[in-house]
């Protein structure tokens, strides 16, 4: 398939980190002068806030919510934190049900202390107590797969052939994948996974930026797209010819960025989007 070129903003969402300096006001109003529809709200980014006032905010600029950010961190020896998981969750599913989210993104979270298929069948055991409460504020879950370096304690997930297995041990069209290009773009059976994911009917959320070479930071120096490695525009090709119609995600965690003028890095947001993506 050859990937359309994106001549518009109609399908872009910006995640509320990627701006983490500014407030949710002050995103929900910066992203909609500059004609960006959607936005994937990290939890922080409601603390303080009266939920029905966010969903006012948000309507009131015409906002979509891609996505809530972040539930998951699940697997642990100490029954009393996997209980703990279970209720922060919940109160997660809540948030996004209040605000208009369609899906809780998870980072599904990892146990040093034990092995990584200890931590996989936990984050089955937690993903699992949360569906009833899920299905009933019809509110999906997209476990994202992280990269390997993140295996330790951030998730056991690592790969979309994981992520897709895992749906379909689970079974409910309730549970799907959110593919993001950092965590996923090493892998060389990405393409026929993401084949898999929309056979499945699973492929729940795309996230882009790219990976900088040299990095400073395996965390916080993500770049925009164009300025790194990643296969971005052929990799949203294989998303969009598996069938997804949903938001191209921009979730870029950079102190180089956060530091910077967030207006000035929103255009050049735009400017990597239209160009670059």
């Amino acid at each position: 398939m050859q990937v359309s070129e994106i001549k518009d903003l109609s399908k872009l969402s910006v995640h509320t980190i990627t701006t983490k300096p500014w407030s949710l006001n002050e995103a929900v109003n910066k992203f909609s002068k500059k004609g960006i529809s959607g936005i994937t709200i990290w939890r922080d980014a409601l603390e303080g806030m009266v939920m029905h006032d966010v969903q006012s905010l948000l309507d009131d600029n015409g906002m979509s919510v891609a996505a809530l950010c972040r539930g998951g961190f699940f697997p642990s020896v100490s029954n009393t934190k996997k209980i703990e998981a279970i209720v922060d969750n919940k109160k997660a599913i809540e948030e996004a049900a209040q605000i208009g989210a369609p899906m809780v993104v998870l980072v599904c979270g990892a146990e040093p202390g034990q092995p990584l298929e200890e931590s996989r069948k936990q984050i089955q055991n937690g993903i699992e107590a949360l569906l009833p409460f899920a299905k009933e504020l019809n509110v999906k879950l997209a476990i994202e797969p992280l990269h390997p370096m993140y295996a330790d304690n951030r998730s056991a997930i690592n790969t979309l052939k994981q992520a897709n297995d895992m749906c379909v041990a689970i079974e409910d069209p309730f549970v799907g994948v959110a593919v993001d290009v950092y965590h996923l773009w090493w892998d060389d059976t990405l393409q026929k996974e993401i084949e898999r994911c929309g056979e499945l009917n699973r492929l729940f959320a795309f996230h882009i930026c790219d990976w900088k070479t040299p990095t400073s930071d395996l965390l916080l120096d993500r770049g925009l797209m164009g300025e790194g490695c990643i296969p971005v525009k052929k990799i949203r090709g294989w998303v969009e010819a598996a069938g997804f119609t949903g938001f191209n995600e921009v979730e870029i965690f950079s102190n180089k960025y956060w530091e910077m003028d967030q207006d000035q890095f929103l255009e050049k947001i735009i400017e990597a989007y239209l160009n670059n993506s």
